[in-house]
């Protein structure tokens, strides 16, 4: 067999080799790509029924809340999407920017807003005390969560269970916060 033949041989299965480890590289890096630009933020918590003397007081409507976790290593730009309420009351991020693994706190009244907790300066309550849904929305409108309590737990369209979730990952803790679980 001559140099020749042996150099085309090996230059051949060479060139089979890294086409194959080309084609097996690939989706890997591509499925990595897509998972790393996927936002997880949830609705964590929610204070719905302030504790204490409901006066409408800063100190009072500061009392109700939302809490919102980044369960991603990857900050989420936050800036246009919206916190809603069924009574009609939308907050719009502006400018923040939720780091990896981090919850931030939404507050009803009026405040100085901070890497942790921000303020939609209202002054009276936007969640209802009995019942009700917040709904968050990204900056294309698309839902990326929502969560129910009251008798709208288990409302028509059943929000809270379209990931699977039943009534034990809807707990209030000790302090009477509805938590997920």
């Amino acid at each position: 067999m001559s140099a020749n033949a042996v150099s085309v041989r090996c230059l051949a299965a060479a060139a089979i080799a890294a086409a194959v480890v080309g084609t097996v590289a690939l989706p890997a890096s591509a499925a990595d790509h897509s998972r790393h630009n996927r936002a997880e933020v949830q609705i964590s918590a929610v204070q719905y029924d302030a504790p204490g003397r409901n006066d409408r007081s800063a100190h009072s409507l500061n009392k109700e809340w939302v809490e919102l976790t980044n369960t991603t290593r990857h900050a989420v730009n936050l800036n246009g999407w919206t916190l809603s309420a069924e009574r009609g009351a939308t907050y719009t991020f502006r400018h923040y920017r939720l780091a990896p693994r981090a919850t931030v706190r939404i507050h009803t009244g009026v405040g100085r807003d901070t890497r942790t907790d921000l303020f939609q300066d209202r002054r009276r309550e936007v969640l209802d005390n009995h019942a009700g849904t917040a709904v968050l929305r990204d900056d294309h409108r698309r839902l990326v969560d929502s969560e129910s309590w009251g008798h709208n737990r288990h409302g028509r369209d059943d929000r809270d269970n379209r990931h699977g979730r039943d009534d034990r990952d809807n707990r209030h803790d000790r302090d009477g916060h509805h938590r997920r679980g």
